[in-house]
């Protein structure tokens, strides 16, 4: 069965009563991409970098300059968080129009036209595909603003094409066992306006799209067609979970969700296979794993769970969380052309919501890294803070934390600035309170690089940065050079001192793809470990050490506070 008969199957599913006319009409306009010799499961072998444009180096252009740097520091993938066009009251996830960028973000006025936006954005594009970097960007799927042209439309009285894009009723009677996304934020997932009420699961500028409406499904879907087209590598599915809704249900990862992601993939992969879809779904792995369904979802997912154990894990001086987390019991086996995304932060808080941590594990992981009162988030449930801070601004426990995220499974994504232990940003936090009208902590962990002064700190060795950028910099181009960090299984060890009594505050494991292996030492206390190496020196390369020696003739590895290192077993 072809992708596009497979679309009738899904069409039938969601919209039982509508009839299959309007679905040949929207098949009826595609046109497969000739073949191409692109490897399609290149993100597997990606290193992720994520970024804010504007934030980053001032729009496109900018970024244009800085492409030189990205790809020295071994960054073979962009994400590019939300860029289309929007009113900026949730750093651009509110989306005024899919099918335009921010005229600000291109370095035009507001007054540019489509084209004008098109041919700045093509000419980035090159550029990147030039320097060998991908480049996916955020779609909000979910919700939109509630400028857009559609919600404006919907508002009216007078029965139109939109009135029924959104959920609308008399009374916020519908959807109650949903539960509050941004408790502590908004106080209802219902809005009134006028005398009707709107559902949102966000923030109440942002209302949900209906998509028990066939039309809301494939305006989307055309929507993601529009930039596929247009040369995008890959789209981060923003919100994925909460598509469909159904009374008396959470109104997450429910059965026709999937459906609509099913519809999704199966469109992208007609047009042009190889075409990234990551979804973003702040799950369980056991629900998580169900959007990459069977080869017919997304292509990878954020494993959620596994960043807040890592730093559970440096907190306690045990590789214990870490373990349990990646294990079968928690984290289901996933299909070879599937993948995970490990980080250890994005623009979003320190996650620590009950559907991935227990209570125990949030009042623990809080207590050791909320440091500021202010860097609360949901009444508890997160921290917002730069990697930095959390980490008490030590590069020793920073570029810990990165040899954690880089050599533990699936695919990294290193958010910016953290290369070189950017700060929360006060003034950037400031002036989007005074711009929003939302108290909203997230955006201490935003904020713009300063490139002149950065220039300065990382031409200073005594510098805090310098140490820090020279410390990742060189992990990052370690990493990327060796394939069984992206694809290869996981096989923890224990590791003994020379009493042979098992040292659980070392956490090491075996990377191994085909006939590549990998021996990782991570020593997660502060104080000096000395192990028994289980491997005859003759037989491992170092590929990267961080505080660590071979004292002989015994053949002990000495791993000082915070240290680690990575072999590439020979035999």
């Amino acid at each position: 069965m072809t992708n596009k008969s497979i679309l009738y199957e899904y069409w039938q599913t969601l919209y039982p009563a509508t009839s299959t006319e309007r679905l040949d009409q929207f098949l009826s306009t595609l046109s497969p991409v000739a073949g191409s010799n692109e490897v399609q499961d290149w993100y597997k072998d990606a290193i992720v970098y994520a970024l804010y444009v504007d934030l980053f180096n001032s729009n496109f252009n900018g970024l244009i300059d800085k492409l030189d740097y990205l790809q020295d520091l071994g960054v073979s993938c962009l994400w590019l968080l939300p860029i289309l066009d929007s009113p900026m009251r949730d750093a651009g996830f509110d989306i005024k129009n899919y099918d335009r960028i921010r005229p600000d973000l291109l370095g035009l006025p507001e007054t540019a036209s489509k084209r004008e936006q098109t041919q700045v954005f093509k000419e980035f594009l090159k550029a990147a595909h030039e320097h060998h970097i991908k480049v996916i960007f955020d779609v909000a799927i979910n919700h939109t603003s509630d400028q857009n042209p559609w919600f404006i439309e919907s508002q009216k009285l007078t029965p139109n094409k939109y009135s029924d894009y959104y959920i609308w009723r008399e009374q916020p009677d519908k959807y109650l066992d949903a539960r509050l996304l941004f408790k502590g934020i908004e106080d209802s997932n219902w809005e009134k306006l006028g005398d009707r009420y709107y559902f949102h699961r966000f923030f109440s500028f942002q209302p949900d799209l209906n998509y028990r409406n066939p039309e809301v499904l494939l305006a989307m879907t055309e929507n993601l067609l529009y930039w596929q087209k247009m040369g995008a590598d890959g789209f981060r599915a923003d919100a994925i979970p909460y598509l469909w809704k159904e009374d008396h249900t959470s109104c997450e990862n429910l059965d026709n969700t999937h459906i609509i992601v099913k519809f999704f993939r199966a469109v992208l992969d007609y047009v042009n296979p190889g075409t990234l879809l990551l979804a973003e779904a702040c799950q369980k792995p056991k629900e998580v794993v169900k959007y990459l369904g069977n080869g017919d979802e997304c292509h990878a997912a954020y494993h959620f769970p596994l960043m807040p154990m890592m730093f559970k894990a440096i907190a306690m001086q045990n590789g214990e969380p870490v373990k349990r987390t990646l294990s079968s019991e928690v984290t289901p086996k996933i299909n070879k052309e599937n993948q995970w995304m490990t980080f250890l932060r994005v623009h979003d808080e320190l996650s620590l919501e009950l559907v991935y941590v227990s209570e125990e594990d949030r009042h623990f992981i809080h207590s050791r890294y909320c440091h500021d009162p202010k860097w609360d988030f949901r009444v508890g449930e997160g921290i917002s803070a730069r990697l930095s801070e959390l980490m008490k601004r030590d590069a020793d426990k920073i570029a810990l934390s990165y040899s954690l995220m880089l050599t533990l499974t699936g695919t990294p994504v290193v958010y910016y600035g953290d290369e070189f232990g950017k700060f929360n940003d006060e003034d950037y936090y400031n002036e989007q309170i005074r711009l929003t009208g939302k108290d909203d902590t997230r955006f201490l962990v935003r904020g713009r690089i300063n490139w002149e002064q950065l220039e300065m700190d990382l031409s200073d060795e005594n510098n805090f940065h310098f140490r820090v950028f020279e410390l990742i910099f060189g992990m990052l181009n370690s990493r990327k050079k060796q394939k069984a960090f992206g694809r290869g299984e996981t096989q923890f060890i224990e590791m003994y001192d020379q009493e042979g009594s098992i040292r659980p505050e070392v956490l090491a494991y075996y990377r191994i793809y085909k006939d590549e292996k990998l021996f990782i030492i991570n020593n997660l206390s502060d104080c000096t470990v000395k192990l028994v190496n289980p491997i005859p020196e003759k037989d491992m390369a170092i590929l990267y050490p961080k505080g660590m020696r071979v004292e002989d003739p015994n053949n002990q590895i000495v791993l000082e506070p915070f240290g680690f290192v990575w072999f590439l077993v020979l035999e």
